[in-house]
């Protein structure tokens, strides 16, 4: 069986600390400038695929260590539940689940606790504009 994250996180940590996707990078220790080309993938479909990898990265920042343990099924885990409006884009709730068959948004982007969920998917709007509705939002990275 695989070795578990550290499931207590960083002493101190403030998962609001994370604004940007520069944030997330280093947190997790990673170097945005060394990702491989992404020309291989069609360009129709380049821009949400690397906005779902970017939220992958901000959601293993924000949860700090950790990883919901699909095998567990007393584990409380919460997935964002964005909600597409003639007006924009907006935020409906936070769904959470013991165990469950129903695939909202992708097994990676859950969180243990319904703040932290409705955090990501505020701060990191664009980020979900990108990936759900193909929007090509300016995703900024200093």
């Amino acid at each position: 069986m695989a070795k578990r994250k550290n499931q207590k996180g960083t002493p101190g940590f403030d998962f609001h600390s994370i604004k940007t996707v520069e944030d997330a990078f280093k947190k997790c220790g990673q170097n945005i400038q060394k990702l491989e080309d992404l020309t291989m993938i069609p360009e129709k479909y380049r821009h949400s695929i690397w906005s779902a990898f970017l939220l992958m990265v901000v959601f293993d920042a924000i949860n700090d260590g950790w990883e919901p343990d699909f095998s567990n099924h007393n584990e409380a885990r919460y997935f964002p539940w964005p909600w597409v409006l003639s007006s924009g884009f907006g935020f409906s709730d936070s769904r959470y689940t013991y165990a469950s068959a129903t695939a909202y948004v992708g097994s990676r982007l859950c969180t243990n606790s319904a703040e932290k969920t409705k955090y990501v998917l505020v701060q990191f709007e664009d980020l979900w504009k990108s990936w759900l509705l193909g929007m090509n939002c300016e995703i900024k990275f200093e």
